[in-house]
């Protein structure tokens, strides 16, 4: 037999033989293993509890152990030290199984210290190349190996069905001040699964789902599993190229459709209704998208979350896909073919707190180790829900690195950050002396912001042309600017006010709204202080609101008439686009995430004829530069009447970087007719009319201009020429200059 190299180890005391029996080492590999007695004499000694026998295999050759303790701790003196060896487990109620010892030296999992060190420090932005769980081979054995955070734990173990879900089994190495505990499992591999039995110092132990897991069971079950996140080959070069090489993707034209696929489309099976998978999705959900006309896609959260009804807004899984429709690879799939069609994939990304289910991040290592311990601080109250902890290092690179794993290793091309202004303020909807203030005496969550900062820095530094957008409520300053300008460094963020005053004025009947003029145009007053996109999400059509159609006010001609005169003003209106599922063809009913879109309606002519509109809008969007070029620049809009509240008319112009590149829009939002309406313009020559939403392939009335008209020289609204034109009821128009 070949000689063990020299070892570290010593003789195991009686009372490491009493924590270990008792799964509560925290050293498993300094008492497990090849132990030297003497010299190179020494034993190999191994801890199975539902073994009747244990043997050491040599060189084919079976070393008989004895049983040390009556709970399954086995050794096998050798005279020299064997250099490689396996074990031969024959277990009471199962058949006998030949498997590599873990605790073997060749085994050991070792972080780098420089590593470990960034992690402490919170400056480790890739810590899921080593932490969870990795199909490896070490020294040519396949196998796993395990990494978890868990400081304050006085053991951790990984269970899974190889060990019956026995924490006593397979426990983990702790790597000291880091708090990290490690192991390697030989034989195990892809698909495995397993959770985390973690024993606090107060002697609790609660079974955890791994943080880093890359997969995770379909609920309601919820062990993770291994999963290989690099096998995938992907064929988006192109576009990854093209992304990357592309000097400002704000001055290109960005047009969201906010989804949630698990109620898009349902297929019925067997009388049932199940999710559509990734795969069908793709083939589905991807060619409606692009033949709308949107860039971009926007999933409603797609981390892994145990309950269907937060809309994956309560995640637990910052590192795995839902398992719902799919695998991991199977998502990939998925966006690689939106890359493939030219359609950008949008991350719903929650930072911003996480549910109280125990096999989550709560308590994890029966301290507060994500959240913060005072619930002034580390709950919202009107979630249910905990806040982390932005302060602590660790879990701001567990925050951060999940952001770099969803851009790096999934190639999305942006995120949007939910509820960022539960993040900013420690007094977000909380009464006073039930919140505490910073440093300062302030209300900013100062940990909160410095982390926003960092993440929006090292993302747009690793993935030039990635996109970030905030769902931030407030007036916060500067949410969109540069960090180094003193901003949150976002690329867009989502215009609340714009939203609200929209819909609280095209909800009034025509007849009021002259008395609500200044709630349709005071958008502009701020429309460039950010980088503002405009939304028309979930959040509107839930809860009551109503669905976008069903908002408008009268008559069922009317509410499509009020709804394609919103999106136009919407699409004309500086900002980028962003609406939900089912409001491009005026679903009736709110949205009800446990159905389908009613898809029934979309055979009918007014719905038809409405997601027509949105598609010319998307197409327009795209080909008129000036609706799009300089959405965040004052330059690239100009008003041309904004005080006509009395016949509620609203013209203006849009801009494009060249400077003949123009659009001029008028808005009637009364169901008035009006002829002979003159309306100044920038230059003479034919105003060719591009788009009319009362046209009879959108569903209206056909009035209009009978395709463009000429410009007169005549001064009006302080333009040396004006064109006379018909305005159509509850209607938009657009035209551009011929000259």
């Amino acid at each position: 037999m070949a000689t063990k190299k020299k070892t570290t180890k010593t003789p195991a005391y009686p009372e490491d033989i009493s924590r270990l029996v008792e799964a509560r080492h925290y050293n498993p590999y300094g008492v497990l293993g090849i132990v030297n007695t003497q010299g190179n004499a020494g034993v190999v000694r191994c801890f199975y509890p539902h073994a009747s026998s244990v043997q050491v295999m040599v060189d084919g050759e079976a070393v008989p152990t004895s049983k040390v303790h009556p709970h399954g701790v086995f050794e096998a003196d050798f005279d020299t030290l064997p250099a490689h060896y396996q074990l031969q487990v024959e277990e009471r109620d199962a058949e006998t199984r030949l498997v590599e010892d873990p605790y073997a030296d060749a085994y050991h999992v070792r972080i780098p210290d420089t590593d470990l060190y960034l992690i402490g420090e919170g400056t480790h932005y890739r810590t899921y190349d080593y932490m969870g769980a990795h199909a490896v081979d070490i020294n040519g054995v396949p196998g796993v190996s395990f990494a978890v955070w868990a400081p304050c734990a006085e053991r951790v173990s990984v269970i899974g069905n190889f060990n019956r879900w026995d924490g006593r089994t397979h426990s983990m190495q702790s790597l000291g001040g880091s708090g990290i505990w490690v192991l390697f499992i030989p034989g195990l591999g892809l698909n495995d699964l397993y959770k985390f039995e973690v024993r606090g110092q107060g002697g609790g132990i609660q079974h955890k789902a791994d943080p880093y897991a890359f997969a995770g069971e379909l609920r309601p079950r919820t062990a993770s599993r291994v999963w290989d996140i690099h096998a995938y080959e992907w064929h988006d070069e192109q576009w990854m190229s093209a992304r990357k090489a592309q000097p400002d993707p704000l001055n290109q034209p960005i047009s969201v459709y906010e989804c949630h696929l698990g109620s898009w489309k349902r297929i019925s099976e067997n009388g049932e209704e199940r999710f559509l998978t990734y795969h069908e999705l793709a083939d589905d959900l991807l060619p409606y998208v692009k033949s709308l006309g949107f860039t971009h896609i926007e999933m409603m959260p797609i981390t892994e979350h145990p309950f269907d009804g937060s809309w994956g807004y309560q995640t637990l899984g910052y590192f795995a896909v839902t398992s719902r429709f799919g695998s991991p690879d199977d998502f990939k799939h998925f966006v690689d073919r939106c890359h493939q069609e030219g359609i950008g994939v949008i991350l719903d990304w929650v930072p911003a707190h996480f549910p109280k289910d125990p096999h989550g991040l709560g308590q994890f290592d029966g301290s507060h180790l994500y959240e913060h311990s005072d619930p002034r601080k580390g709950e919202h109250r009107d979630w249910g829900t905990l806040i982390f902890n932005y302060d602590r290092n660790e879990v701001r690179t567990f925050l951060l690195s999940s952001a770099m794993f969803w851009a790096e290793v999934y190639h999305l091309d942006g995120i949007r950050v939910d509820a960022v202004a539960s993040m900013l303020y420690l007094d977000y909807s909380r009464e006073d002396g039930d919140w505490v203030p910073n440093e300062f005496g302030g209300r900013e969550n100062l940990g909160a912001v410095s982390f926003l900062k960092k993440f929006n820095e090292i993302v747009h530094r690793e993935f030039p042309g990635f996109l970030t957008f905030a769902e931030e409520s407030t007036s916060w300053p500067m949410v969109s600017r540069p960090v180094y300008l003193g901003g949150l460094g976002f690329g867009l963020k989502w215009n609340m006010g714009w939203m609200n005053d929209t819909l609280e004025y095209i909800q009034q009947e025509p007849i009021h709204r002259k008395h609500h003029h200044g709630e349709i145009t005071f958008s502009l007053i701020y429309a460039f202080n950010e980088n503002f996109i405009l939304p028309f999400s979930h959040d509107e059509v839930v809860h009551g609101k109503r669905s976008m159609l069903d908002k408008m006010p009268g008559d069922v001609w009317q509410k499509f008439a009020n709804l394609r005169l919103l999106y136009a003003y919407m699409w004309t209106h500086p900002g980028k686009k962003l609406l939900f599922m089912g409001c491009e063809f005026g679903q009736w009913t709110e949205w009800q995430d446990g159905g389908q879109l009613e898809w029934h309606l979309t055979q009918y002519d007014p719905h038809f004829k409405l997601r027509n509109l949105v598609k010319d809008l998307n197409g327009l969007h795209v080909s008129e530069g000036a609706l799009h070029e300089l959405d965040f620049d004052g330059a690239g809009f100009e008003w041309i009447d904004l005080h006509d509240s009395q016949q509620s008319v609203l013209s203006y112009i849009r801009k494009g970087k060249n400077a003949g590149d123009q659009v001029v829009v008028v808005l009637n939002f009364t169901p008035v007719p009006r002829e002979n309406y003159r309306l100044g313009v920038p230059h003479a020559g034919y105003y060719k009319e591009i788009l009319n939403t009362d046209a009879e392939v959108y569903g209206g009335s056909n009035m209009g201009n009978g395709g463009g008209v000429h410009s007169d020289g005549i001064s009006w609204m302080g333009k040396e020429h004006s064109i006379n034109i018909t305005l159509p009821p509850l209607s938009a128009l657009v035209f551009k200059i011929q000259r």
